[in-house]
């Protein structure tokens, strides 16, 4: 497998998102990706969707590793600050952060 510069998991489980949000902000991810200059070479970003993050409420949930910076509520315009600011930029949206991974 190619490397790659950060993991983005999203929950598009029907508990957290019962309207299909997540699913769909899945389907927008590859395209703010590409935009992005995302997808391939050395900064591209491996992307995956889960059923179940174990967190039910205040979805639809979206994870970015190696950081371990969880996100909450995300709509398709801060999928988009993601993408543009945490991913591409460096820098997370940290208003939208609710929980962070410490290293063990």
């Amino acid at each position: 497998m190619e490397p790659y510069s950060h993991h983005i998991l999203i929950c598009t489980g029907g508990y957290c998102s019962p309207e299909r949000g997540g699913r769909s902000l899945y389907a927008l991810l590859a395209s703010l990706l590409e935009r992005e200059g995302l997808l391939f070479g050395p900064n591209r970003v491996k992307r995956g969707e889960t059923p179940c993050l174990g967190v039910c409420e205040g979805g639809p949930i979206v994870v970015v590793y190696p950081e371990g910076v969880w996100y909450a509520g995300v709509t398709p315009q801060l999928l988009e600050r993601i993408v543009v600011e945490h991913l591409k930029g460096g820098h997370v949206v940290e208003e939208a952060v609710f929980h962070r991974v410490t290293p063990v």
